[in-house]
């Protein structure tokens, strides 16, 4: 199967959003990646125990390896330089901390449970990113 057929994303959706509502049927937490990070490495006091934002968070890149073994993925050819990598990184961790959640918490929990904050940040960063591809692309010439 052709590892860019819309199926993939079909599936990952359904695996995201029956892991989210699992998590939050059987612990009453949410799934947003940045909170769950900031807990696991001890800079959040709420949320869920240390442990389980570790194990949630070491999933992740584990999660990824164990579907990499069964599915060839896309070469992936990275062309920034890595100190912008590392600042985009710092800035995504610092607006996250900053709207108090990240696409992953407001876009997919948030906005299933009807959250207004969640919608609006939503439209926010979904707005932000459309208009940085328009630049992007038709400004700046990439």
């Amino acid at each position: 199967m052709d590892p860019l057929d819309p199926t993939y994303a079909l599936a990952g959706g359904l695996l995201i959003g029956v892991a989210a509502a699992l998590l939050l049927i059987l612990s009453g937490r949410i799934a947003g990646i940045s909170g769950m990070f900031a807990r696991a490495i001890g800079i959040a006091d709420s949320g869920p125990t240390r442990a389980q934002a570790v194990v949630f968070v070491l999933g992740l890149p584990l999660g990824t390896w164990i579907v990499s073994a069964f599915v060839r993925a896309p070469d992936v050819i990275v062309t920034s330089s890595i100190p912008i990598l590392v600042a985009a990184g710092l800035l995504a961790g610092f607006g996250t901390r900053l709207g108090n959640g990240c696409t992953s918490g407001h876009g997919v929990c948030g906005i299933a449970r009807l959250s207004p904050r969640s919608l609006a940040a939503t439209a926010a960063f979904m707005g932000a990113g459309f208009a940085t591809v328009g630049v992007v692309r038709h400004v700046v010439g990439g």
